[in-house]
């Protein structure tokens, strides 16, 4: 099977043959014989479809039901999401049999958009063992018929992080991603708390490293927002490079909690927190973003609600403020 490397560099060598000067006067009549006829290629001057319009088609993160993910699939595609984000402990239950968790997906009418395939460490003594088990998620993926394999990167630890941290990072996550892009899977790097990419200008640091071609961007805008950054100006600086988006809130500090602001928080249903989730999609708009968003929400904030009565918040929320549709 050809890869997309393989393929990019066969258009480059056919290009590249293109230029060769034309057969001589010298030579005989036949070997300056044109092989095709004419060919009008002036319908190439002009550009082919335009400027796309905004497009977001929403997924939901089965996180919210703590691991229960056949129950996940069942309500989320009954809420009437088409989309869905799993974690690696499925992994762990369908590695070996793909088919029958494809076969559970269709049958609630739900495909898979992402995969959270874990941390990257990004020491280079485990850096083998690292691809070699991103890499069999990312296969998990394509048999899935999936699209994105998201990763976090992982902080040193006792350690403060330094400038040669995020070029390894970048270094590694191209890696991952060059091996992703051979197989049909798109790497997405997700910026988080507690993460080497967590700060905004720490997130630039990691993006800066790694090869746009192959490693892209999941903006999860509550994280973005918690570790003091402006989602409304991650989309704009970075439209070119997102793929997915993370619809998310979050409310901090936490009352009586004596922890730094920062590090005092908890995610909750969308609207009911303090990023400015409208700003983030009227930026998608404004930049004309064709991509997923997912819905995500870690855990159940209200003990006193389900995962399904979470979803059913949210898709309110989305339907109603955003005007988007599920």
């Amino acid at each position: 099977m050809t890869t997309r490397r393989h393929f990019l560099t066969t258009i480059g060598l056919a290009s590249a043959a293109s230029l060769a000067p034309w057969p001589s006067a010298a030579q005989s009549p036949a070997a300056r014989t044109p092989l095709y006829p004419p060919t009008d290629l002036s319908m190439f001057d002009r550009p082919i479809g335009g400027v796309q319009p905004f497009a977001m088609p929403l997924a939901y993160q089965a996180i919210t039901w703590g691991g229960k993910d056949l129950q996940a699939i069942e309500e989320i595609g009954a809420g009437g999401f088409k989309g869905i984000q799993l974690r690696s402990p499925i992994f762990a239950e369908y590695g070996s049999k793909p088919a029958e968790l494809k076969a559970i997906l269709t049958k609630h009418k739900v495909s898979l958009v992402v995969l959270s395939s874990g941390n990257v460490n990004g020491d280079p003594k485990v850096e083998a063992d690292e691809i070699t088990r991103h890499m069999k998620h990312a296969q998990f993926v394509k048999d899935l018929g999936g699209l994105y394999l998201q990763v976090i990167d992982e902080r040193p630890k006792g350690r403060a992080a330094t400038p040669d941290d995020y070029k390894r990072m970048g270094a590694l996550l191209t890696k991952l991603g060059t091996r992703c892009t051979d197989m049909g899977v798109t790497l997405v790097y997700h910026n988080h708390m507690n993460a080497l990419g967590e700060r905004p200008e720490e997130v630039d640091a990691v993006l800066a490293a790694a090869d746009p071609r192959f490693v892209k961007l999941l903006l999860d805008i509550a994280h973005y927002t918690q570790s003091g950054g402006d989602p409304v100006k991650a989309v704009q600086a970075y439209h070119q490079r997102t793929a997915v988006i993370h619809l998310k809130d979050v409310i901090s500090p936490l009352p009586g909690d004596t922890k730094e602001p920062m590090r005092s928080y908890r995610f909750v249903e969308l609207g009911r927190g303090k990023v400015n989730i409208t700003g983030v999609v009227q930026a998608l708009r404004q930049v004309r973003f064709r991509g997923w968003g997912v819905i995500e929400l870690d855990a159940v904030p209200d003990p006193a609600r389900t995962p399904k009565e979470c979803l059913a918040i949210n898709k309110q929320y989305v339907e109603d403020t955003l005007k988007l549709k599920v």
